[in-house]
């Protein structure tokens, strides 16, 4: 089996990278290895299908940007274009001896830990043809921290490769942007995603449809939605919290009720990692089931005990994102029946009450509280309290049962 068959809508960048793969090794002048998106190299650059040391997968959350930086990393480990199973597996595991992943369970990377990663990439391949590194989630490093990559990325050993992931292009400092050859991703189709859970999953076409659909595309979201009920269950409950605000009380209450839901879904999420992970640490320890933790061991539990906060942190500000990207889509159908569009709803399961709810207000109404949502994000973003942008965008989504009321 290829190493590209679980991967869906990106049929451009695979093309680009199993090129590469395929090609030997080239050391690229400095300043003539970036590319323009899907891999279509401007004038006068090098051919696209030349291998280069550093590359830049950029696309929007759920496009399958690390996806695809691992099965490339399996690609030019196994020195094949389709991989080999042996290697699959062990990136798959993170566990291969000659890949290297920098990603954070919090708000930005470290300038150490990429420090520690640089050393890394000096080490010639253990077993494969190359020494991949993978840092996800690059837009999270500060401009000390790329400056720290910087110089790696123009003085790079021989046979390290460096995969950086971003949402865009202008996530990253002006000078790591100049340094990478940049592959930019297409938002997979509904009918893309559907067809992936189906044949990777398992799951029911028409549940994988409506995963695909209220996801938009979202590759990891739509996995959450179509296999696990409680998921679908938390998403439908957000629309209804905001469809039945009526006051300013009411807002408030439903905002409460969303940092809830946005809180379990967080714990879904982490829980049962954290307990594998501290059982994990406890055998590596030689610590038994149910013996104490010697006090010289402590500290090591302590640490790890503090990256999963960091990590609850986060996904916490994930879930109440999710959230408002769940209720964009809402006000973005209500607008569609408004305006009598005829272009798909996201939510058409619920087209009953969309219908209601757009006749209760006006577009330029919606088109407010459109705005309000996408202002509450950049506002938790900012560290204001959730809470607080949550109920200032939800009044702004009042209803007032047929009235045109403010919105």
């Amino acid at each position: 089996m290829s190493v590209w068959s679980e991967l869906t809508g990106q049929d451009a960048a695979i093309a680009v990278f199993r090129a590469a793969a395929s090609a030997s090794v080239v050391r690229m002048p400095q300043g003539a290895s970036r590319a323009a998106s899907d891999g279509v190299l401007a004038d006068g650059e090098a051919d696209a299908r030349s291998m280069t040391h550093s590359w830049l997968i950029t696309g929007p959350p759920g496009s399958g940007r690390s996806n695809l930086a691992y099965a490339f990393a399996t690609a030019l480990i196994a020195g094949d274009p389709d991989g080999d199973e042996t290697t699959r597996i062990q990136v798959e595991a993170r566990s291969h001896p000659d890949l290297h992943v920098l990603t954070t369970e919090g708000v930005i990377i470290k300038v150490a830990d990429v420090r520690d990663i640089v050393k890394r990439s000096h080490y010639a391949p253990s077993i494969g043809r190359h020494r991949v590194i993978v840092v996800e989630d690059a837009d999270r490093m500060t401009e000390q921290t790329s400056n720290v990559l910087l110089k790696e990325l123009e003085e790079p050993p021989e046979r390290t490769v460096w995969i950086l992931c971003a949402p865009s292009e202008a996530d990253l400092i002006p000078t790591i942007r100049s340094r990478v050859r940049s592959v930019r991703l297409q938002v997979p189709s509904v009918a893309d995603v559907a067809e992936l859970l189906v044949r990777r999953d398992g799951v029911d076409p028409q549940l994988a449809e409506r995963a695909a659909r209220e996801a938009q595309s979202h590759i990891g979201m739509a996995h959450r939605l179509a296999t696990s009920e409680e998921a679908r269950e938390r998403r439908a409950e957000t629309l209804r919290l905001a469809l039945g605000v009526r006051s300013a009380a009411s807002a408030v209450a439903a905002a409460s009720r969303m940092l809830e839901i946005a809180g379990d879904d967080a714990k879904a999420i982490t829980e049962l990692r954290d307990a594998e992970e501290r059982e994990h640490a406890l055998r590596s320890l030689g610590v038994a089931p149910g013996q104490a933790v010697p006090p010289a061991l402590r500290s090591q539990l302590k640490a790890l005990e503090d990256e999963q906060k960091r990590r609850a942190t986060r996904s916490l500000r994930d879930g109440i994102d999710r959230i408002l990207v769940d209720l964009a889509s809402l006000f973005r159908d209500v607008l569609l029946v408004q305006l009598d569009a005829r272009v798909p709803l996201v939510n058409l399961e619920i087209e009953a009450r969309l219908r209601e709810a757009a006749s209760a207000s006006t577009p330029a109404q919606t088109l407010g509280t459109l705005d309000a949502i996408q202002l509450a994000r950049t506002r938790i973003e900012g560290n204001v309290q959730p809470a607080l942008a949550l109920e200032a965008m939800l009044v702004s989504a009042i209803r007032r049962n047929g009235e045109r009321g403010p919105a």
